[in-house]
Order: structure tokens, then C-alpha cells, then sequence
């Protein structure tokens, strides 16, 4: 799920949440990475992909999973026609949106809640009018909300049992690994810190896949009996088979629910995709939904770079996201406030420098901007090439002071003594830091 404003938030391909749990870690502090008054989350490489709720049943469908009947709907007519044709003794619309709490939102129009349940087709029409163009508001949007363009209409299941699994990659095991639990429906983390014996693991072979006695020992182990046990090792190979067609990082189904027909059912899911197979996955990632996102994180993406927006106004440039956080730590820890988190990456050209400057420099809050570069990868004369050109272009009035080290970088200090631009040298990151709030305060 998408945090909005005060939630620092860079995504990791596969959940820490599930890692915690497929590593046996205890406890859900390795989740929570960064400042507590920056309320961090998840952290990692590229914006990631999203899809809404529909969407990742549409994928698990089409690979034989078993999920609820839907449809789909951006109007009041087809929504009410949508219920009818379901012919459900029960019905849930859900406005589709990707924050998460949508069933404690509360829509612009008045209407409270964002999934509703009836047992009356009749009134869908009626709850996708107070739903459709109005914006959500929940824990998880921004504070105006977000406007519902989309509603899902599914039949609705009593849920006998719920477990819990997830299929990830796991760099432990050199490959994937199942996750299971009979506790689902709940907190995972919470699971994996009270009752750590109720999780279960069991490593996949790349080249064998998922085999038949370790479905069936997954499928034991979260407590499906009889007939069921067969049908979620059925279901679990599917699964699996979907987390190779879409080369996922992660399939997380929560919950993986028994109803009292005798059906097991994905109810939840959540799929995270690896970026680098967006070449062979072209119709996957066209389903990309970027219109609840930041402009200029969705602006940042397109030169692959990782833009999260802030509360301050002190802008940081930086390559890696475990020195951007230590930056972001260290400008506060001398009295100032970090206005974004932008991270460069490893193979950084000249013309990235430039736009990652006019992303930084359009915040009308930005007062100051520190880069703090170390050059492993990158060549620091490339940094040097790249703030001087968008300096004299885009006419920086804020002051600038820069921290270089590492690959080339006597060549990029000489680029930026010779440039004649009011650049502030600074010997370490702790110096950037104090250099950067006192320019601030002389304003």
C-alpha cells in the first residue's frame, strides 16, 4: 500500500514484512528503519509498480486462482448491472483505490466507508453514485484524499478459517521461498514475534519448482484437512506458477480463506514485480496505475531517479538510499529539516544531475541544497559536470554546498572551484550538514 506525505517511503521488492518472516527475525522493528519522527516504512531501489485490487485478481485468474467473482465499473449503471449479474446471496463494492483503510475511509460526499457489503443488488447502483468522482479519505491518502475512479462489485464469502502465504525471493535461500501460517488474517509480523512456530517455510528449487509433497506439507501445515489439503496444494502451484509467469518478487496472499462451501479462496493479494523484467513483462507493467502518485516522484521515475517528498527545506542529493537516510539524519540532528529524499543511483549520467536540479529546485520550500555524493560507482567528475551545468541554467538563487568523495574526485573539485559559482565545499558529511543549516539561518 501507497503512505502519503509525512511517511517516508522507498520500496523494497519483496516486503521486509515477509523477509522478517522468511528469515525467522522477531518482531517488527526491522521494519522501521529511519527517524521515528520521520515515520519511516519500506525501504529500496525504484518507484515501484501498482495495481489496483482488480488487477491483481484479473493476474491471479488468469493463471487458475481461485478468487471471488467481480467486475469492474467507473459508473452507477454498470455497477448496479454488475450486482445483478453476479446473481450473489451477497455482495461487496469496493472503491478502488490503492491507500490502504479503505473500509474507515470516509468519501466527500458524506458516505462512510469505502467497502460496503448488501444483500440487495438494488442498492449498488446507489453507493457507487456517493462513491464514484468523490475523493476517499484514509489513513493512508493524502488529506484531501483521493478521487475514486473505479469501483470493484465481487460476490461475497463467509470465510470459514484464515491462514496466511506468500511466495517471495529471498536472498537467504538464493531463491524463492514459500511462507506459510494457519494464523492469517492478521499481522504477519505479529505472528512471526508471539507464536513464531505457527510459520512455516519451504525452499524452492528454481529448476524443480514447487513440488507436489512440498505443496501438500504447506498446504498441512496451515491446516487445511481432507479434500481442502488437496485443493490448497492446488492452489499454492498456481500460485507459484503465477510468480514465475510475471517474474514477481513477491506473492503474498493474505487471507488464503476456507469458506463453508469448502472452497479455498484468495481473498487478498498482494504481488510486487522485479523492474528488471519490465523488457518481457510490457503487459503487466501497462497496467501501471500512476495517477495517485506524486507528480514529481512520477516525474523522478521517468529519469530513474528516487524522489520522496518531505516536510523541510533543506533538499538532499545523494547516491544510495542508506546515505541518503544517514544524510536525512544528520541534517536534523544539527537542527535542520530534510525537504526530500532524491537518490541517484549507481550508473548516474550528467543529464540526470540536471533534472534531478530542476526537481529540486521547482519545491518552492527548498532553502538550501545539500549534495552528498561518495563515488564507488559513480565518477564524481560526471556530479560535477551535471551541478554546474543546471547551476548556470536553471539560475540556483539558493545556496548549494557540496560533499564529494571517491572516484575522480580531485578532478571534480577542481570542475567546481574553476566554475566561479557560489558553491560551499564541505570536507564530510557532518561539516555538509552544519554548513547547510547555518546557510539557512544567515538568510
Amino acid at each position: 500500500m501507497v503512505l502519503h506525505s509525512d511517511l517516508f517511503r522507498v520500496n523494497m521488492a519483496a516486503s521486509i514484512v515477509s523477509q522478517t518472516v522468511a528469515r525467522g527475525l522477531r518482531g517488527a522493528s526491522a521494519k522501521h528503519l529511519f527517524l521515528d519522527k520521520f515515520k519511516c516504512a519500506q525501504v529500496s531501489s525504484r518507484r515501484w509498480l501498482n495495481l489496483q485490487e482488480y488487477q491483481s485478481k484479473k493476474l491471479m485468474q488468469e493463471s487458475g486462482v481461485t478468487v471471488q467473482r467481480f467486475y469492474v465499473a467507473d459508473n452507477a449503471p454498470d455497477a448496479l448491472q454488475a450486482a445483478k449479474r453476479l446473481g450473489a446471496k451477497e455482495i461487496v463494492l469496493k472503491a478502488q483505490i490503492l491507500a490502504g483503510g479503505r473500509g474507515k475511509g470516509v468519501f466527500d460526499s458524506g458516505l462512510k466507508g469505502g467497502v460496503h457489503l448488501t444483500k440487495d443488488p438494488s442498492v449498488v447502483g446507489e453507493l457507487a453514485n456517493r462513491m464514484l468522482g468523490y475523493s476517499l479519505t484514509t489513513k493512508q491518502t493524502p488529506k484531501e484524499g483521493v478521487k475514486v475512479k473505479m469501483v470493484m462489485v465481487a460476490e461475497a464469502l463467509d470465510i470459514t478459517r484464515e491462514t496466511y502465504f506468500a511466495i517471495l525471493m529471498d536472498r537467504a535461500c538464493n531463491g524463492p521461498v514459500m511462507v506459510g501460517s494457519p494464523q492469517g488474517g492478521m499481522d504477519i509480523e505479529e505472528v512471526a514475534d508471539k507464536t513464531p512456530e505457527l510459520i512455516f517455510k519451504e525452499v524452492i528449487d528454481i529448476f524443480e519448482g514447487v513440488r507436489d509433497d512440498q505443496a501438500l506439507r504447506m498446504a498441512a501445515n496451515l491446516g487445511f484437512k481432507g479434500p481442502l489439503e488437496r485443493q490448497a496444494a492446488d492452489q499454492i502451484k498456481r500460485l507459484y506458477d503465477l510468480f514465475l509467469k510475471v517474474d514477481a518478487t513477491q506473492v503474498e496472499v493474505n487471507p488464503l480463506g476456507e469458506t463453508p462451501e469448502g472452497q479455498v479462496v484468495c481473498f487478498d493479494a498482494k504481488i510486487n514485480f522485479d523492474d528488471n523484467a519490465e523488457f518481457r513483462q510490457k503487459a503487466v507493467f501497462a497496467l501501471d496505475d500512476m495517477s495517485e502518485s506524486d507528480p514529481t516522484e512520477t516525474e523522478a521515475a521517468k529519469w530513474d531517479l528516487k524522489y520522496i517528498g518531505l516536510d523541510g527545506n533543506i533538499a538532499c542529493f545523494v547516491n544510495g538510499a542508506g546515505l541518503a537516510m544517514a544524510t536525512c539524519d544528520i541534517i536534523d540532528l544539527h537542527g535542520g529539516k530534510p525537504a526530500n529524499f532524491l537518490d541517484l543511483g549507481g550508473g548516474v549520467k550528467e543529464k540526470q544531475v540536471y533534472e534531478a536540479f530542476k526537481l529540486l529546485t521547482a519545491d518552492p520550500k527548498v532553502e538550501a541544497i545539500l549534495v552528498n555524493i561518495f563515488g564507488g560507482i559513480v565518477n564524481c567528475a560526471i556530479i560535477a559536470n551535471g551541478i554546474t551545468k543546471a547551476c548556470r541554467e536553471l539560475e540556483l538563487k539558493v545556496p548549494l554546498v557540496v560533499r564529494l568523495e571517491g572516484t575522480n574526485v580531485q578532478e571534480a573539485k577542481r570542475i567546481l572551484s574553476e566554475s566561479g559559482l557560489p558553491i560551499v565545499a564541505a570536507n564530510d558529511l557532518e561539516d555538509a550538514a552544519k554548513k547547510a543549516v547555518a546557510a539557512i539561518a544567515k538568510k
